[in-house]
């Protein structure tokens, strides 16, 4: 074997507990030996049109079966899954599937009329199968999931290819797409089986390096625990904290809501008894602490012991309202990247609350370095860039002047540097300052000021336009537009969001707007944002407010 392949893993739990139950959503409950019957189904239909192994299969889908299943039919065959952000507009999809060389999607039918617009525009893509929601039609471009998964089609045989290379190996990739802090989206390069290890690291015992299935094997727990992904699995951390579990047979439990809902939340984890939930901070926090609040004794919480956060600040005050109603829990802050699995946590309970101030104890492999590549001493208060070794991405895709930026070697060793600045305590704690670049952090969701500043300066009456992103108690950062009207014209905050909704994903799109006289930007074109920043700060005293100076 050529490393950890996860879709053989993955056979090998159906193989063991056929009948547990694998993927649950609603009332819908489905095993492990229907999961890989249907995955493989799915995976032989794929290359029977075409898919060329190895070719990309993008996942135009909100939370559901179908995303898992295709997941791991891609895996089967040896595609390369490709998450899409199912918020994104027009232009976004089509610059995400002919950046991805997408050869198939597979897309709940809500989604067809957006498809429809921009189909001739790939023409590369070979393959489209369509998930009913109950939305309408299967399209006549189209061919039905659910046909393709309940019929005939025989999996991906796992002899050679034609050019004589294994089928499957620890080679094949994930591609993760992430918003990133330079514009576009930009494909992240996993190989499976460094996935695998860092994963399976991150959960209780970890595997081997070297694959060893017989091991796999031993892993499988007749009873598994049940893991509430409540975040999109589109996005990395909602999709990776699945595999630890499926690996060890469990089964994933989904919401049904297009938006979280807590009652739901809540309600699905009693119902199923949950073990495990993983969320994005305050933005998923906060509601369920005043469902709580709201409705004290509903909910027992007895099977659910442990909480995961990531992507967006979980403060200390939520913790201390989850904790007082649910005092066994565990809850798990944990800092990572699309370019670095949990490279590290902090780990709280109702005896250990510490301040959310971002600090985290480091895993080993990391480094804090200058910008010349030394460590900065520990307790200096010199902030420096986070640098982690080990297992990583390959580098991005069609990429090579980002991967150099990124991935660097620093004394014979190769590290990823992603851009994170962080200082380091004399006890070495590390606590983070943030990208450098002026991304914005919206409830998990990562926006470029310069893609939402452009598109503002097309509607009509705009003379200038800079967003930033301001703090927000729930979804950390807020992303705010200063507008400066063409002297005589009248612009109302409505026509700015709107205007952004219609041509980016919603998230996008600025929740509050000040107009005023003059951006202020010196000779150079330059802006001071911190000023910006300071002054939205002072005059948003309630979200959604207008201010006009």
């Amino acid at each position: 074997m050529t490393g950890w392949n996860i879709a053989d893993v993955l056979e090998v739990v159906a193989a063991e507990v056929p009948g547990s139950p694998a993927v649950i959503q609603g009332g819908r409950v489905l095993s492990w030996q229907e999961l890989d019957q249907r995955a493989g189904r799915v995976a032989g239909y794929l290359l029977a049109t075409g898919v060329p192994r190895r070719s990309s299969v993008a996942q135009y889908l909100r939370n559901s079966p179908e995303y898992i299943e295709s997941l791991y039919a891609c895996l089967k065959a040896s595609l390369v899954p490709v998450n899409t952000n199912y918020r994104y507009g027009h232009a976004e999809l089509v610059y995400l599937w002919d950046n991805a060389d997408v050869r198939a999607v597979v897309f709940h039918g809500e989604f067809t009329a957006q498809i429809e617009l921009i189909r001739g525009r790939l023409p590369q893509i070979l393959s489209w199968l369509w998930v009913d929601d109950g939305t309408g039609p299967c399209p006549g471009w189209a061919v039905s999931y659910q046909a393709v998964a309940t019929g005939t089609a025989a999996g991906p045989d796992p002899g050679p290819d034609e050019d004589g290379h294994a089928r499957r190996s620890g080679g094949d990739l994930l591609l993760l797409y992430t918003g990133g802090t330079t514009g576009m989206p930009k494909g992240v390069m996993w190989r499976q089986d460094d996935l695998f290890i860092l994963l399976g690291n991150a959960a209780r015992g970890g595997y081997p390096d070297e694959p060893d299935l017989d091991y796999a094997r031993s892993r499988v727990a007749r009873e598994g625990r049940r893991m509430l992904p409540a975040a999109p699995l589109m996005h990395g951390a909602g999709c990776f904290s699945c595999m630890p579990i499926l690996a060890r047979g469990g089964a994933i439990v989904l919401l049904e809501g297009r938006s979280f809902d807590p009652v739901e939340f809540l309600d699905t984890v009693d119902t199923w008894q949950v073990h495990s939930a993983s969320w994005v901070g305050d933005a998923f926090a906060r509601p369920v602490a005043d469902a709580l609040d709201a409705h004290p004794g509903r909910w027992h919480l007895s099977g659910l012991k442990t909480i995961t956060s990531g992507g967006v600040v979980f403060t200390e005050a939520t913790k201390r309202r989850l904790l007082a109603h649910a005092p066994h829990l565990l809850i798990n802050d944990v800092f990572g990247a699309s370019e670095a699995i949990t490279v590290g946590s902090s780990v709280v309970t109702k005896d250990n609350i510490a301040a959310s101030d971002g600090s985290f104890r480091p895993r080993p492999g990391m480094r804090v370095i200058d910008e010349a590549g030394r460590d900065v001493v520990p307790g200096s208060g010199v902030a420096g860039l986070i640098a982690f070794s080990g297992r990583q991405p390959i580098g991005y895709y069609k990429d090579e002047r980002k991967t150099a930026e990124v991935f660097r070697e620093l004394d014979g060793r190769r590290y990823s540097v992603p851009g994170d600045w962080a200082v380091v305590a004399a006890d070495g704690t590390v606590t983070l300052l943030g990208r450098g670049s002026a991304c914005i952090n919206t409830g998990g969701e990562k926006v470029y000021p310069d893609e939402v500043e452009k598109v503002i300066a097309t509607l009509p009456g705009v003379a200038d336009a800079v967003v930033i992103g301001v703090p927000h108690e729930r979804f950390g950062q807020a992303v705010v537009a200063v507008v400066q009207a063409v002297p005589g014209q009248v612009l109302s905050a409505e026509a700015v969001i709107s205007h952004c909704k219609a041509r980016l994903a919603g998230y996008k799109a600025p929740r509050d707007v000040i107009f005023a006289a003059s951006i202020g930007r010196g000779p150079t074109g330059k802006v001071d944002l911190n000023t910006l920043r300071k002054r939205a700060v002072a005059e948003l005293g309630v979200p959604g407010q207008v201010v006009t100076s």
